[in-house]
């Protein structure tokens, strides 16, 4: 009984030593590790940051179809660099093409029926003619003059109507030639094809949230900075900055300023921070660059930093109403 009672008093003495050592384990502030990449660093004194993508210079096109249809055949690949109106993709067109088929056959009986009535006019022209030119009464009658006359009349407006439904004929062959033409989707304007999300065979439809393709010039790129709508009255415009790619903080790449969309709008391009809002609303501040040693691509995010006005420049408030300024 007493080995028990003394094993009873180790066993808590050794609990109480237990606990002790773990509270202080807990309270040990473990030191913080060692960045893997130096983050990057501003080189102005007074800054606004902003998180910023690199994109085509006039921006990215998203190319569409005009169209719903399957797509029967792909012009280019990823990287591809295309002139202005080059051909893209080509959409099922058989459909269009039995009509032009329809349309070309419906125009030469148009064209052998109005050229049978010009000879018919012709012909009842001469008739005419001839019935006037004699003089004698006896010999010719009244009516068939008037006979000859209304049926070159009646020609001559079967004839008008011929020519029309010729027009109407080539207007609507024109029509489906001009529809046959749209189904070959063409580059807008000349630069690389920085995206292909479509295949031969599958079903193209309008109003994706995915584009089929995307189009940019990658030969100038320039950076739309994200500025915080709490930050925006604190840039200036021709306010200069600088870019840092995320994994090289210690190369920045100087920007020239171009223009600030005067809109307000969501941010969409999100960095991942835990404080950062969904329904934050941004300035984009548009930059150019020329390209840096080191390879750059169209959509990486960089770190902007943009110089902002000193404490001292910014404006003073307006004085309370009933009191006077004071003089400079």
């Amino acid at each position: 009984m007493i080995v028990f009672k003394r094993l009873s008093v180790w066993a808590a003495l050794a609990g109480i030593a237990f606990s002790a050592w773990a509270l202080m384990g807990a309270n040990k502030t473990e030191p913080m590790p060692t960045p893997i990449a130096e983050p990057p660093r501003s080189p102005y004194e007074h800054t606004v940051a902003a998180s910023g993508i690199i994109e085509a210079v006039n921006e990215n096109v998203r190319i569409a179809p005009p169209a719903a249809g399957l797509i029967t055949r792909m012009f280019v690949t990823v990287g591809d660099q295309v002139a202005d109106q080059a051909p893209l993709f080509q959409l099922d067109d058989r459909e269009l093409r039995a009509q032009l088929l329809i349309r070309d056959a419906a125009i030469p009986p148009l064209q052998a029926q109005i050229d049978e009535q010009k000879y018919r006019i012709g012909d009842l022209d001469t008739q005419l003619r001839r019935l006037k030119s004699v003089h004698d009464e006896r010999a010719v009658s009244e009516d068939d003059l008037k006979r000859t006359w209304y049926a070159l009349e009646v020609a001559k407006r079967a004839q008008l109507r011929l020519e029309a439904n010729l027009k109407q004929a080539i207007a609507q062959r024109e029509e489906v030639t001009i529809l046959l033409d749209r189904l070959t989707v063409r580059a807008p304007r000349e630069g690389t094809i920085l995206q292909v999300n479509a295949r031969a065979g599958e079903y193209a439809t309008t109003g994706a949230s995915e584009p089929l393709m995307l189009l940019g010039d990658t030969q100038r790129l320039q950076v739309r900075a994200d500025v915080d709508e709490v930050n925006a009255p604190l840039v200036a415009p021709q306010a200069p900055g600088v870019a840092s790619l995320k994994s090289m903080a210690g190369s920045p790449i100087p920007l020239t300023f171009v223009r600030i969309d005067p809109y307000v709008v969501p941010k969409k391009s999100l960095t991942g921070d835990n404080s950062e809002r969904v329904d934050t609303r941004v300035l984009q501040i548009i930059y150019r660059f020329d390209r840096p040693p080191f390879p750059v691509y169209a959509g990486q995010q960089v770190d902007v930093f943009i110089q902002r006005q000193s404490a001292n420049s910014a404006v003073p408030a307006p004085a309370p109403p009933g009191q006077q300024e004071p003089a400079p």
